[in-house]
C-alpha cells in the first residue's frame, strides 16, 4: 500500500519507461511515411475515435472491477481485525483472565493463523504480475515483500509449541488446520467445563468468522479477473495505439496550412499521438498492476502490517511489556 500523498512524476516515468518509448517509436513510423510522401497512411479520424471511446469504456469497467477487487479484500482484512480483537478479550474474560496459559497458547495460535494466512496469500499465481519487469524494477531498492524473505517454520515456531509446528507444517492448508486446532481446542474447555455453553457458542461464532474471512481472501487470490475480459481489453487498446497516430498525421499537418508552421506542424503528431495512447496504455496498466490484491504489489493490501498490527494488540491485552514493533512504510510503501 502507498501510504505517500502521490507517486512522484519520476516514479511513474520509470514505471512507464519502457512503454513510452516503444509509443514513441510507434507514432514516429507513420508520421515519417506521410512527410516522404506515402500520404495515404493519413486514415479517417472518426473511426479511431470511435474504437478510442469503445477502449476508454472498456478501460474503465476494469479499473472499475480492480477497484472493487482491492477493495473488498481491504474490508475481509478490516473484518479479521476486528473479529480478532472481539475474540480475544472475549476468551480472556471467559478463560480467567490475561494470566492463563490456556488463554496465552490460544491467543499465540490466533498469531500463527495470520502467519499462515498472510503467507499462502502471498504465494505467486501465473495470472500475477509481480513477474513483470515494470513491476520487479519498481520494486527493486524500494521496498521488499516479508514472506518471500523469511520461511513460514521460522515465523510459526515462535508461536507453537514443537509439536503442533510439526503437525501444521505437514499440512497443505495450514491457515485452515490451525483454525481447526483453535475448534478443538475450545470444544475441550467446554467438555472439562472450564467454559459454559454460551461462552463456547460465542467463541466458536468468531472461530466461523475467522473461517469465513479467510475463504473470501482465498476466492480474490485464487480467482482471477476474468481472462476474457483482460484479453479483450488488450487487444482492443493494441489496436487503438497501433492506429492512433495514422488517424491523427493528417489532422496535425492541416494545422500549419496558411501560416509559417505550414510542412512542420505534421511532425506534433509524434508527442501528441504518444500522450494520448501512453494515457489509454497507463490507465489499463494501473488497472491490471491492482487487480491481485495479495501479490505483493505497490498497491496491495498491507496484510503484514495488519497482522502485525493484531498481535500488537492481542498481547497488549495480556499485558505483555515486550511487544514487536510496527512495520513502518519504507519508501511510502508498506505491506
Amino acid at each position: 500500500m502507498h501510504t505517500g500523498k502521490r507517486y512522484t512524476p519520476f516514479e511513474f516515468a520509470k514505471w512507464t519507461i519502457t512503454d513510452t518509448i516503444w509509443l514513441t517509436l510507434i507514432a514516429t513510423v507513420p508520421t515519417v511515411l506521410y512527410v516522404i510522401g506515402w500520404k495515404f497512411v493519413g486514415l479517417p479520424w472518426q473511426p479511431i475515435a470511435i474504437m478510442g471511446t469503445a477502449v476508454a469504456f472498456i478501460v474503465g469497467f476494469k479499473n472499475n472491477a480492480s477497484y472493487n477487487r482491492i477493495w473488498e479484500a481491504r474490508q475481509i482484512y478490516g473484518a479479521i481485525i476486528n473479529d480478532s480483537r472481539s475474540f480475544a478479550y472475549t476468551l480472556r474474560d471467559a478463560l480467567g483472565g490475561k494470566d492463563s496459559e490456556t488463554v496465552k497458547r490460544i491467543f499465540y495460535r490466533h498469531f500463527a493463523w495470520l502467519t499462515a494466512l498472510r503467507f499462502q496469500l502471498r504465494e505467486p499465481r501465473t495470472w500475477e504480475n509481480m513477474g513483470r519487469e515494470r513491476n520487479a524494477d519498481f520494486k527493486k531498492n524500494r521496498y521488499e515483500i516479508p514472506e518471500l524473505n523469511s520461511r513460514i517454520e521460522n515465523e510459526l515456531q515462535t508461536y507453537l509449541s514443537d509439536t503442533e509446528l510439526q503437525y501444521i507444517l505437514s499440512k497443505k492448508n495450514k491457515a485452515t488446520q490451525l483454525t481447526a486446532l483453535q475448534s478443538e481446542e475450545l470444544n475441550q474447555l467446554k467438555r472439562s467445563g472450564d467454559l459454559n455453553d454460551f461462552q463456547w457458542s460465542l467463541l466458536q461464532q468468531s472461530i466461523i468468522k475467522f473461517t469465513d474471512d479467510q475463504g473470501k481472501a482465498e476466492r480474490i487470490k485464487n480467482f482471477p479477473y476474468p481472462r476474457n475480459f483482460a484479453s479483450i481489453a488488450t487487444y482492443l487498446l493494441f489496436i487503438f495505439v497501433i492506429l492512433a497516430p495514422f488517424g491523427l498525421v493528417r489532422e496535425m499537418d492541416k494545422l500549419g496550412e496558411g501560416t509559417f508552421l505550414q510542412g512542420y506542424t505534421v511532425w506534433f503528431n509524434i508527442p501528441f499521438s504518444a500522450i494520448i495512447a501512453w494515457a489509454f496504455h497507463t490507465l489499463d496498466t494501473v488497472g491490471e498492476s491492482a487487480v491481485n490484491p495479495f501479490e505483493g504489489g505497490a498497491n496491495d493490501i498491507p496484510i503484514t502490517q495488519i497482522s502485525r498490527t493484531i498481535e500488537i494488540d492481542m498481547r497488549d491485552m495480556l499485558d505483555e511489556t515486550n511487544l514487536p514493533e510496527p512495520i513502518a512504510p519504507k519508501n511510502n510503501i508498506v505491506l
